[in-house]
């Protein structure tokens, strides 16, 4: 996967935006104002994903290309390094699971105007 296609996928969501907001070269994916994913413009070399605390420890143990998130909640995110361990239909379920974390806790409201399920 480059960085086009994590792009046009993350951006293919509901309510998705794009935006820079820590500097120039830190690209953060949110639905309604809230982080679900991001990454380096410059060199793509790793994705922060959202993911279930222990969902996220088993990951790590299972893919050195998963590590815990850097400059994030190590708790709540991981890195996912971009070095061909995982697929791109793995890394694609990865990015939809942390788009489904974050839509499940906006405000009902918010999540009725998403028209969103899970598959």
């Amino acid at each position: 996967m480059n960085i086009e296609e994590f792009r046009n996928y993350c951006l293919a969501f509901p309510e998705t935006s794009e935006s820079l907001p820590f500097d120039e070269n830190t690209l953060v994916f949110k639905v309604f104002d809230k982080m679900f994913a991001a990454t380096d413009l410059n060199e793509f070399e790793s994705i922060n994903l959202k993911c279930d605390p222990e969902k996220a420890l088993e990951l790590r143990e299972m893919y050195e290309a998963i590590q815990p998130g850097y400059h994030m909640s190590k708790r709540h995110w991981n890195t996912i390094l971009m070095n061909g361990e995982l697929t791109d239909d793995e890394i694609r379920h990865w990015i939809r699971h942390s788009y489904e974390l974050v839509v499940d806790k906006l405000p009902r409201r918010q999540r009725e105007l998403l028209n969103w399920s899970k598959t």
